[in-house]
């Protein structure tokens, strides 16, 4: 039920989606009594757009997302294993095309196949099964094994998951393939907006892990007063934030987590 809620209410109810309904409310409003309402929701829809898109508001919800976590202090020593977090491929398009297709989180791909030729004895886990509604043959794993291969990594280093819908089946799928042993010592590797959430599932599922964040979407503070030129790449940021907010909310509600907002020192 909770995976069905988030793929029709949780998309709703993100920027774009729910301010275009807004809009379509108000314009059949216009034709009615209440024409009245229709015009304030139809100027609301078209002014909170271009809030979303034009301002600093995407990057001001992002950055304490992506600042939550440092990144990863090699210091320590080398990992026993590393857990990479689908969302690098389009699996539908990949299934299509024959082929991996990439999506704008590769970051985590390209530097997980990085840290394991850096670390040569660090056993790799990539979660990523599929996360439609409607579920199809597509699966992230069975394109990913591939694209490390051609990245240097052996194939008997990798442990390919596919089960998985969301977040908390990469936890405890991964946790089952993983079976980690007291003192090792596993890297969790996703985008920088994602970890916060992330580890807090993580360590609902009684898995203990060390936060690799990548793929940053904003520069840091100096980012958090630019306007941006495009509204869609405003309104996209502001759409992934407001997702983690929404999924950090609904977790948390849930019992998915222990904690709403989830930090390096656990609560």
């Amino acid at each position: 039920m909770f995976f069905v809620l988030s793929k029709t209410i949780g998309i709703a109810l993100l920027p774009g989606n729910f301010l275009i309904l807004i809009g379509l409310v108000g314009v059949l409003l216009l034709a009615t009594r209440w024409a009245r309402l229709g015009r304030k929701l139809l100027v609301a829809s078209v002014v909170l757009v271009a809030l979303c898109g034009f301002s600093p508001l995407g990057n001001l919800l992002l950055h304490p997302l992506e600042a939550r976590f440092p990144p990863w202090d090699p210091a320590r020593g080398a990992p026993d294993g590393i857990v990479v977090l689908g969302g690098a491929i389009d699996a539908d398009l990949s299934m299509s095309h024959d082929k991996a297709v990439y999506t704008r989180a590769a970051d985590r791909i390209i530097e997980a196949a990085a840290l394991a030729r850096q670390y040569p004895k660090a056993r790799i886990i990539y979660s990523g099964g599929s996360a439609n509604l409607l579920d199809t043959d597509a699966r992230e794993a069975d394109y990913a094994a591939t694209i490390f291969e051609r990245l240097g990594v052996a194939r008997d280093r990798l442990t390919m998951e596919r089960r998985s819908r969301n977040t908390k089946e990469n936890a405890e799928f991964s946790k089952l393939l993983a079976a980690p042993k007291a003192g090792e010592r596993w890297l969790l590797l996703t985008s920088a907006f994602h970890m916060p959430r992330s580890v807090g599932i993580f360590r609902k599922a009684g898995f203990t892990v060390e936060p690799y964040p990548v793929d940053w979407r904003t520069g840091g503070p100096g980012d958090l007063l630019i306007f941006s030129p495009f509204a869609l790449d405003g309104l996209e940021r502001t759409e992934v934030a407001v997702r983690e907010y929404l999924g950090l909310v609904a977790y948390r509600i849930s019992g998915r987590t222990g904690e709403l907002f989830p930090g390096p020192n656990p609560e």
